[in-house]
């Protein structure tokens, strides 16, 4: 699937960097202007594939459902998620 994201670019002193407005965190630097959209583009990628990872796929029925990446999830949130997947509630039996 092939996806177009707008790059914004500006010249420091030194380098360039470029960043992503529809994608948060993304952002790339670089000697040259294509050294810098390389950066971005790769920033991208790496941005988008650790997002498919915040999924969770259930064995049982194979539903998926998102996975917050909070240190602390609200149990209701938890039972919610776990009840979404078929799967059993941590800490329950």
């Amino acid at each position: 699937m092939l996806a177009h994201f707008t790059a914004i670019y500006e010249k420091g002193e030194k380098y360039y960097i470029g960043y992503c407005p529809e994608v948060p965190g993304a952002n790339g630097q670089g000697e040259t202007i294509e050294e810098c959209r390389e950066s971005l583009k790769e920033a991208i990628k790496l941005i988008l594939q650790a997002r498919l990872e915040d999924v969770y796929q259930s064995p049982v029925n194979g539903s998926v459902e998102a996975v917050p990446r909070h240190v602390e999830i609200d149990n209701r949130l938890v039972e919610k998620i776990c009840k979404r997947l078929e799967i059993p509630v941590p800490g329950e039996q």
